[in-house]
């Protein structure tokens, strides 16, 4: 079977070759009207290692992969200015996921299945080492179909131009689903019978559902009578659902198409604004996913989520080099449209971040690859420091608004806490109404980062210590966001999340990718995550300061803490692609 569907996909490569043209019909390039990343006075908000174009609107991360040891990285974007629009596929590749060369787009709408948009969409190495591309178009008649693409070269390892299958589109909206409800086509999975798997994204009635495909040739899909994974009512339509294998057994990534009794699968969809992930036992020959604990992707507070703040469309690969899963994800912005359209442009990804199974098996952790020590330099550490009730500790030594800063706390004297009643308890909720300034016993203990020096602008992560009627404790991470700007017309609402860990035998762990106008947090070595965007009204970031603090009343102790200055990441525009303007 795998034999004849190589051959035959190289017979279809040839004839796509033959018959699509070139998608840079339109002759721009992604470089008109660059703002320099350098130029930080004029661009305030612009980061130092977050991947962002060069100028316009970024939305969702697209068919990530590794080829012939280069890594592809796509995503949604706009050519013609810093809001959504017509849509395209934007490019870049790396050789270590930090530093990147912008390509020209690879994906433009051309034919009648994408001429509307080409949206979000899956990398596949199918046999013969041949990359496809499973993305959403939004056709002529505006109803949401799934096409494919292959690379037009092969030996070229940029991979720079894209060729469409002729026969676009391959799958189109099922029975009962609304043409405009139906998006977002997975990495495709085979099994040991020889067909390969998808999920598309949708719902029926408000209700969102992964709609499972098979096929034999990667061509010609038949949707299996039951979707593989369903929401509770009124989830809406899940966007770009994502389905994988997690080790039990190690924190190293498998293939996406392994199976067997050491693995378990994750299915994740967007909904909401949010990215929401179940586990659970997937059983191939009886297509059954079976969520474990009975939770299912309803929104509940009781759900999981990849990450607690702005943080959403996620999008993992299998990178085979180093035995990984990688997760990016968009990070939209929370100014207003008419900011966007001034400083021209719009959207930020996360840092790439390893993804496995914690070793309870019942969440998933998430940590910035360790190509990050790469940026790493005038590293400051502190041990063993008191922060009594009221303490504000300025960490000098490194550069603010660019760093990398862990810190770990230890609660020495951990008796009685504040009660809370967990069964109705909503994070975010905690977090708006206890924030920074709303003292309690343990906590609110953490940092205060991108700060002015007269902390009227800071934004405060930290994590507060509940205690249900039980005598359980519960650790609460917040990511106050009510004092990071004094401009009026940013959203500053706040984020929380709970952290699986028990503070009477461990220690609680913070660390921060600082990054202008983003900070990523991982609490507990990545259990909680929480991605903030922020707005200082300062544009000078040597005024910028970071400071650990204590409002509690108890007393808590840094037992460590290490941090970073961060470099800048190179960002440049492949020559081909200058030569083009």
């Amino acid at each position: 079977m795998r034999k004849h569907l190589s051959s035959l996909l190289t017979l279809c490569f040839l004839v796509l070759v033959s018959h699509t043209p070139t998608n840079n019909a339109t002759g721009r390039s992604l470089i008109d009207g660059i703002f320099l990343p350098s130029q930080k006075n004029e661009q305030p908000y612009r980061t130092g290692f977050h991947f962002q174009p060069p100028s316009n609107w970024m939305n969702d991360p697209n068919g990530p992969m590794l080829y012939k040891g280069v890594y592809h990285f796509f995503y949604q974007y706009n050519p013609e200015g810093a809001t959504f629009g017509t849509i395209v596929w934007g490019h870049a590749v790396s050789h270590d996921l930090v530093n990147w060369v912008h390509l020209d787009p690879a994906i433009y709408p051309t034919d009648e299945a994408d001429i509307n948009s080409c949206w979000s969409g899956s990398a596949t190495i199918l046999p013969g080492n041949i990359p496809a591309m499973l993305y959403t178009g939004s056709d002529s008649k505006s109803r949401q179909v799934q096409d494919l693409a292959w690379p037009k070269n092969l030996s070229d390892p940029f991979l720079r131009e894209w060729v469409k299958h002729p026969g676009n589109p391959i799958i189109t909206p099922p029975a009962g689903v609304k043409d405009d409800c139906f998006r977002d086509p997975s990495t495709a999975w085979v099994g040991s019978d020889g067909v390969w798997r998808i999920v598309v994204g949708g719902d029926r009635d408000n209700n969102g559902m992964a709609f499972l495909y098979q096929s034999t040739d990667f061509l010609n899909w038949t949707r299996y009578e039951q979707p593989l994974a369903g929401g509770a009512a009124s989830t809406g339509t899940w966007e770009c659902p994502d389905f994988f294998p997690v080790s039990l057994n190690s924190t190293n990534g498998v293939d996406t198409s392994s199976y067997s009794g050491s693995v378990k699968h994750v299915m994740k969809a967007g909904f909401e604004g949010h990215d929401w992930y179940t586990i659970g036992t997937y059983t191939p020959d009886r297509e059954n996913f079976l969520p474990q604990n009975g939770i299912s992707l309803s929104g509940s507070t009781l759900d999981l989520r990849y990450d607690y703040g702005n943080f959403y469309a996620s999008k993992s690969f299998f990178d085979d080099s180093k035995n990984r899963r990688v997760l990016w994800a968009w990070v939209p912005e929370k100014d207003s449209q008419d900011d966007d359209i001034e400083k021209g442009w719009a959207g930020l990804q996360t840092f790439p971040r390893a993804l496995w199974i914690d070793r309870s098996g019942k969440q998933l952790i998430q940590w910035p690859v360790e190509e990050i020590e790469s940026l790493h330099e005038n590293e400051v550490k502190l041990q063993n420091k008191k922060l009594t009730s009221g303490s504000v500790v300025e960490i000098q030594g490194i550069t603010a608004s660019q760093a990398d800063f862990t810190i770990s706390f230890k609660l020495e004297d951990l008796k009685e806490a504040e009660v809370l009643d967990t069964s109705s308890a909503d994070p975010q909720v905690l977090c708006t109404e206890r924030g920074a300034s709303s003292k309690g016993a343990f906590g609110p203990f953490g940092v205060l980062a991108m700060a002015s020096k007269d902390l009227k602008e800071q934004t405060a992560i930290f994590f507060r210590v509940f205690q249900s009627q039980s005598g359980r404790y519960y650790v609460l991470m917040c990511s106050d966001l009510s004092r990071s700007t004094v401009r009026s017309t940013i959203d500053t609402t706040s984020f929380g999340g709970f952290v699986d860990i028990d503070p009477q035998y461990n220690e609680i762990s913070l660390r921060n990718l600082i990054d202008h106008s983003i900070i990523e947090s991982f609490g507990a070595g990545g259990k909680t995550c929480i991605t903030s965007r922020i707005y200082p009204e300062f544009v000078n970031y040597e005024e910028a300061h970071l400071f650990a603090f204590n409002n509690g009343s108890q007393s808590v102790k840094i037992s460590q803490m290490s941090a970073w200055s961060m470099k800048s990441a190179e960002f440049v525009v492949d020559q081909t692609a200058k030569s083009a303007m």
